[in-house]
């Protein structure tokens, strides 16, 4: 995270041809820009003690606030004052994130000053502090309980009161434009620091088993696997792509876990339905790891409508027999046929086979499932029982 800072202050020093300083709301020093100038007069004792001591005295402080550097939005210039030990002009760029002032980059006022367009620009790397700055907040802040509140609280009055106080523990991020993310499975361990991913505004684990029933059987009747929610913010409720912290959680799962991720919304009053939608695509992509790793619900196909039919444990009987270890290949082949929109020779040709074997194994599929391959509702329910199968 510091590293990111220091980038940033750099970046707004080359952009102003100036030696930048980023102090915290507190006027604790963050980063500072490199100081390679022959000139004394460059530094005052203000900056100096600042580096030195990581920290401003109340008379810098009490000076420069009272110029209204906390509700400012844009760049602030400042006079020297030889009384409070600042002997340099200044400009000051608040940084804020949601309205908030969290911190502020100084620079010593120079003549000719930067022009409007090159503030304009370091405003905007300003604003980019100010988001990392509100996620380093926002990561000292355990919302798990609220968010595991909300995620498996029926609906009703209970759902109205944790939703609630998970509204009041985000503050203005509730109100924003957001995606859910379910990470799964989610190993032993607890909840992550959110500081590890960018744009998380609240994490909580959750047993994988109370929406995937037949996992937590399969698992011998052990305890159930976990899930790991995480609510992230975006840019805009449109973003097409998934946010860039699915990549980061997913790898913190490993091995062999997936992200499902939920239709953007905006704020969080459907978080009910948005988790449904997470743990749907989690699902899917599990059973079909070319939806994964990292699975928009949106890009789910039919999963979509599959994954929010309550499970069967032992499946369709039509396909039963189908599904016997010995029958691999055969299931194999008339899911593949199916997948090809029943065209043979796409079907041969994805499979490896003659197009004549493919005819064989399709008539033993009929022979096994009782159905016509020839009949449109005979593949649909094939196709479905298959598809669902994998769930």
């Amino acid at each position: 995270m510091k590293a990111d800072y220091q980038e940033l202050v750099d970046e707004i020093s080359a952009l102003l041809g100036a030696p930048a300083t980023l102090e915290n709301r507190d006027f604790g020093l963050i980063a500072f820009g490199a100081h390679d100038s022959e000139d004394d007069t460059a530094m005052d004792p203000v900056r100096t003690r600042s580096i030195l001591t990581r920290r401003s005295t109340p008379a810098v402080r009490a000076w420069f606030e009272g110029f209204g550097i906390t509700r400012a939005t844009g760049p602030v210039r400042i006079p020297a004052s030889p009384e409070a030990g600042v002997l340099r002009d200044r400009v000051c760029l608040p940084v804020r994130h949601r309205g908030v002032a969290l911190g502020y980059v100084w620079l010593l006022d120079a003549h000719p000053g930067p022009s409007p367009d090159r503030l304009a620009a370091a405003m905007e790397v300003a604003g980019r502090i100010g988001a990392l700055l509100a996620d380093e907040e926002r990561a000292d802040a355990d919302l798990s309980r609220e968010l595991r509140a909300v995620l498996t609280a029926a609906r009703g009055w209970q759902y109205d009161m944790a939703l609630a106080a998970l509204r009041t523990a985000l503050g203005r991020d509730a109100d924003g434009p957001g995606a859910l993310l379910c990470v799964a499975p989610w190993p032993a361990g607890g909840t992550p620091s959110m500081r590890g991913a960018p744009g998380v505004a609240a994490l909580a684990t959750v047993e994988w088993g109370a929406f995937s029933p037949h996992r937590a059987a399969a698992a011998g009747g052990g305890a159930p696997e976990r899930a790991l929610a995480a609510l992230v913010r975006l840019r805009s409720a449109d973003a097409p792509a998934p946010p860039p912290a699915a990549a980061r959680l997913r790898d913190a799962a490993g091995e062999g876990a997936v992200v499902g991720v939920a239709g953007p919304r905006r704020g969080v009053g459907d978080l009910g339905d948005a988790w449904r939608e997470a743990v749907s695509a989690a699902r899917a992509a599990l059973a079909r790891p070319a939806l994964g790793p990292v699975a928009p619900w949106a890009s789910l196909g039919p999963y979509r409508l599959l994954t929010a039919l309550p499970p069967a444990p032992e499946g369709d009987p039509v396909i039963r027999r189908l599904l016997a270890p010995a029958h691999t290949e055969l299931a194999r082949t008339a899911e593949v046929y199916l997948d090809c929109a029943g065209q043979a020779g796409r079907a041969a040709a994805a499979l490896g086979i003659h197009r004549q074997t493919l005819y064989y194994r399709l008539s033993r599929v009929e022979q096994l499932t009782g159905l016509d391959l020839d009949e449109g509702e005979d593949r649909l329910l094939l196709h479905m029982a298959l598809k669902a199968a994998r769930l």
